[in-house]
């Protein structure tokens, strides 16, 4: 693994965009530079600490399914190397954590597929038996298997907002009601063929949202990363049991700790700035990203 790398800093690329974790650069007019920093956010809030290795990580996984999943939808990689755009002192910066891909016209709106009543979802449920407008069974639980996956689309937040779920109806007024349908459909095949894959690794993947746009022919085209523990809930079958939240492969570690944190002797209030981690935590948060790579892949973290 290179060393952790917080925040990029090219001078060759026009920077477009930080996000929580990406730094994305201008390649000429028709081209992005999607940095994969080693930043993690909790509760919206980024981190002082990165977690070394784990933009690399989240880069090669995104790579395997960008893969796996190229006959279902087109995505956005360009399959030019990203360290041919960048000065010889940058390299570093950008090798093996970086994607050189396609500038697309980005849909408003975030495609969520759940498996799973997990999160946001389950506390949905309680309340009233469905999750963003879509009818559920009654008597389910707490990690359920849903009887067929369900589409639940959310509005993408500024950055330190939660995103909203939305209803179905509410997406086609926004995009319209044929790339609602061509989302909606496209999703749910995205996620049934990943997470038929996944068990076979030993990994449930309960629910996973997916990012699209439009190319310059109108086409939809998949965007972002995919099928991360940044972007999924990702569950170890030999721990999943109905009835409780499952341990799971992503920050849940780093949840928990900062649930207890204390800041100046009061719990943290959940507003930046973040309390500072330990190097435990660190350490486990990513040992996690790399047991899911290593599961789903095969290839050592």
């Amino acid at each position: 693994m290179t060393s952790a790398l917080h925040t990029s800093t090219l001078h060759s690329l026009p920077l477009l965009a930080r996000g929580k974790v990406r730094d994305n650069y201008a390649v000429g007019e028709d081209r992005i530079l999607m940095v994969a920093s080693d930043r993690i956010s909790a509760f919206d809030v980024i981190m002082g600490e990165p977690i070394p290795g784990k933009g690399e990580l989240l880069t090669r996984m995104a790579l395997f399914w960008f893969d796996k999943l190229g006959h279902v939808v087109p995505n956005h990689l360009t399959g030019d190397a990203p360290e041919s755009v960048v000065a010889p002192d940058e390299v570093a910066q950008v090798r093996g954590r970086s994607m050189l891909v396609k500038r697309l016209k980005p849909l408003p709106v975030e495609a969520v597929v759940r498996g799973y009543l997990a999160g946001s979802g389950w506390k949905e449920y309680q309340e009233g038996g469905a999750v963003c407008g879509v009818k559920l069974p009654a008597g389910l639980k707490n990690a359920s298997k849903l009887p067929e996956p369900i589409f639940t689309p959310a509005t993408k937040a500024e950055m330190g907002d939660h995103d909203e779920n939305i209803s179905f109806e509410r997406m086609v007024g926004i995009i319209g009601a044929d790339l609602a349908g061509q989302v909606r459909e496209v999703s749910i095949r995205l996620y049934k063929e990943a997470a038929d894959y996944a068990l076979t690794r030993g990994i449930i993947i309960a629910d996973t949202k997916f990012e699209f746009g439009l190319d310059a022919a109108g086409r939809l085209t998949l965007m972002d990363e995919v099928l991360t523990p940044d972007s999924s809930r990702f569950w170890p079958v030999d721990q999943y049991a109905e009835g409780r939240n499952p341990p799971s492969f992503d920050k849940q570690h780093l949840r928990d700790w900062l649930e207890q944190a204390q800041v100046n002797g009061q719990p943290w209030n959940k507003q930046a700035p973040a309390p500072a981690l330990p190097a435990d935590v660190i350490e486990q948060t990513a040992a996690k990203y790399r047991e899911a790579l290593q599961r789903l892949t095969g290839e050592k973290g």
